[in-house]
């Protein structure tokens, strides 16, 4: 089998599935992407960078920059396409991800390939997140962008021939007219690596907390308001009135990934720290880490700490919940989906920094009482998203796409999920 993978980013989502795709010698596995990402190597996965030939113009009405920049990557995997058609590569099926723009021409590019589309998100301006913050209120003009972003998805949920979301929830958020070709699998989390590693002692090159007993711990990708860096700096402040010997370490870089910046280059985490009040002594900003030192992370954590708007659920609130860290979760769609409050983790209100520190407290409070609560959180993983389960399922989806033969109608929604808009 012939496969070509198209994410703006290398590897992303696709990491563990081309992996699996590239051991198997009778498979060619190409991966188009924008960034090369050098520190990622795949054996066996030849990498093939497209490069949009400029981003969408200043004079571009601002509706439609978000479209503009979506053709642009899919003229550049055009472009790409047809060089790999003179070198003799055809693919049998193109999997992507949606929503940038690289899968926009693939029908047209490879009229007899199978197109397989990575649903992760699509865009409403009434009911998940860009709404979500009373105190964030959404303009007409907001509305109507929000709208004319999901072109390239709608575009891509027509041409594909099939389609993956990792949760219900996310799939919720599809036209109900697609959901019959959008199957639910979550990318898997490797439950090996990703394991508990009691009385673990938290040492990094530049930290050593080996001595404290109360670590909390937040990761994300940016310290953002979609994420609730702002609510967890808020509830660190009334933590640590409380708890003198409670260290708070936060995985992540200072920037905005998701949702609007501050204005004049200004970031959240410098914003936040002006305005709230904290012993730094007990804060550690580490930054971004590699997987082996942010492992460590939440080996040590005795509360994790994972907020987010309804949104795209964050692979690290799962890898956490695999090495048996309590998660404590915003009470918010889709974390609801994996985590039911008091059995496998719990729930706190997302606008409330108060009862979040509340909760950190009554974990560090009854350290022994939460250890059925860390128990199952592994369990969950275990069942549901281990990458063990999962990857077989996701090849052979694959390979099913690639024959013709399209999996069934999705079954319905297992009752405990909670997946409403």
């Amino acid at each position: 089998m012939k496969i070509l993978f198209l994410h703006p980013n290398f590897p992303a989502q696709f990491r563990h599935v081309a992996t699996a795709l590239a051991q198997d010698s009778n498979n060619e596995v190409l991966f188009g992407t924008k960034f090369e990402n050098p520190e990622w190597q795949i054996p066996g996965v030849r990498k093939v960078v497209f490069k949009p030939s400029r981003e969408a113009r200043p004079e571009t009405h601002h509706y439609v920059r978000f479209l503009e920049n979506g053709v642009l990557h899919g003229q550049a995997v055009f472009r790409v396409a047809e060089q790999l058609k003179a070198a003799g590569f055809v693919p049998d099926i193109v999997y992507g991800h949606s929503g940038w723009g690289p899968t926009l021409f693939i029908k047209d590019a490879f009229p007899n390939a199978k197109l397989m589309c990575y649903f992760e998100w699509f865009y409403h301006a009434i009911g998940s997140d860009a709404d979500f913050d009373p105190a964030d209120p959404l303009t007409i003009d907001d509305m109507a962008r929000i709208r004319i972003k999901n072109t390239p998805i709608l575009v891509d949920l027509y041409s594909s021939d099939w389609g993956v979301s990792p949760t219900y929830w996310q799939r919720t958020q599809f036209p109900k007219e697609f959901h019959s070709k959008i199957s639910v699998l979550h990318d898997g989390v490797d439950t090996e690596f990703f394991k508990p590693n009691p009385g673990a002692k938290l040492m990094l090159p530049n930290l050593d907390l080996s001595e404290v007993d109360e670590i909390v711990t937040y990761v994300a990708r940016g310290m953002e308001p979609y994420r609730g860096f702002p609510e967890f700096i808020e509830s660190i402040a009334y933590l640590q009135e409380r708890r003198p010997n409670c260290h708070v370490v936060v995985v992540g870089s200072d920037r905005v990934c998701y949702g609007k910046s501050l204005p004049n280059g200004e970031t959240y985490k410098n914003y936040m720290l002006k305005k709230v009040p904290l012993d730094l002594s007990r804060v550690h900003f580490v930054g971004s880490l590699p997987y082996g030192l942010y492992l460590k992370v939440i080996q040590a954590s005795q509360v994790h700490v994972y907020l987010t708007r309804p949104f795209v659920l964050s692979w690290s609130m799962i890898e956490s919940m695999s090495t048996g860290c309590l998660v404590l979760g915003s009470d918010t769609a889709p974390v609801k989906e994996v985590i039911q409050d008091g059995e496998n983790g719990l729930l706190a209100d997302f606008f409330s920094p108060k009862q979040i520190a509340d909760r950190i407290s009554e974990v560090l409070d009854h350290p022994t009482r939460m250890a059925q609560l860390r128990q199952k959180a592994r369990e969950t993983v275990l069942e549901r998203y281990s990458l063990e389960k999962l990857l077989p399922s996701h090849v052979q989806l694959i390979k099913d796409v690639a024959n013709g033969s399209l999996p069934p109608e999705n079954t319905p929604t297992p009752a405990n999920v909670e997946c409403k808009v």
